[in-house]
């Protein structure tokens, strides 16, 4: 008499858990998104040209013709000192636009649902993509101040300063990356992803100190730029760099971060990877292509 065993009911991994675990799982995905950005040398090289256009387009194009409050007039040196800040900062925080385009690819193509078949941690995945676009941009800021000493631009302070003024635009190009992330996750294409990175950066980005001196701007206006996280990174990197001008206050309505700017930029940097980290892992679980 033959007997019926019961077959064992299917079971979905689950994911490992232990800091530990999700550290070593996040490093392995970041590994395995470098070896494709090497694969893929274009996206690095283009990466690159956009920055580098910015820095020379700015510096003799509009350089001369930018009034810098307390310089003679067309002091391109003065506009250099006061201009590169704000090109870096401009520069991490684009990436956003690429690591969104990169998450909704995988997306696209049934990666991201391979990954949460595995027993890992839910928020490697994401973790190590972003890790992987900070390397990049790293690697940009790099060749970008490279530029920048080739047409003149000089820091004033100490090594330590000048690298925490680094350390500062990577940490926000860090936090905007967890935006980007979010972005890819939610739109259906890299096409979408690319362009809802991209669309909200410009007002971000020019609603600010970081090309043009607020006083010049509405008094509306000067309220936002002064209150905006971009222009906390922008005045506290040029604080480090000792990039300030003399005849450019710190603050024109008072703001906080204007005056406490390296305090104000890593809090909203915080800030940011705090709220999108966990709105993006939030995201991932219940994502699908």
């Amino acid at each position: 008499m033959t007997t019926v065993t019961e077959a064992a009911p299917l079971r979905t991994p689950q994911p490992r858990g232990g800091f530990g675990r999700s550290v070593r799982d996040s490093l392995v995905v970041a590994k395995r998104n470098l070896i494709r950005m090497v694969r893929i040398p274009e996206v690095v090289i283009f990466g690159l040209i956009q920055p580098i256009m910015f820095v020379v387009l700015f510096t003799y194009v509009f350089g001369g013709s930018i009034i810098i409050p307390g310089a003679p007039v067309g002091d391109a040196q003065a506009y250099r000192e006061f201009l590169m800040a704000g090109i870096f900062a401009q520069t991490v925080t684009f990436a956003t636009a690429g690591a969104g385009a990169g998450i909704a690819d995988d997306m696209h193509k049934g990666l991201i649902d391979r990954f949460r078949s595995l027993p890992m941690s839910r928020g490697a995945v994401l973790t190590g993509r972003t890790l992987a676009d900070l390397v990049q941009t790293a690697l940009t800021l790099v060749v970008l101040a490279a530029v920048a000493l080739l047409i003149g631009w000089r820091t004033h302070e100490n090594m330590a300063e000048v690298l925490a003024g680094f350390a500062l635009l990577l940490l926000l190009g860090y936090a905007f990356s967890w935006i980007g992330a979010l972005i890819g996750l939610t739109v259906r294409t890299p096409e979408a992803a690319t362009s809802g990175g991209l669309i909200w950066l410009f007002p971000l980005t020019f609603i600010s100190n970081a090309f043009v001196p607020v006083n010049g701007m509405p008094v509306f206006l000067q309220h936002v730029a002064e209150w905006n996280p971009f222009s906390a990174t922008v005045q506290a990197v040029r604080q480090l760099f000792g990039n300030t001008i003399e005849g450019i206050p710190a603050s024109v309505t008072g703001a906080w971060p204007m005056e406490q700017p390296v305090l104000a930029s890593v809090l909203w940097s915080v800030l940011i990877i705090a709220v999108f980290r966990t709105l993006a892992v939030r995201k991932y679980r219940s994502a699908t292509a």
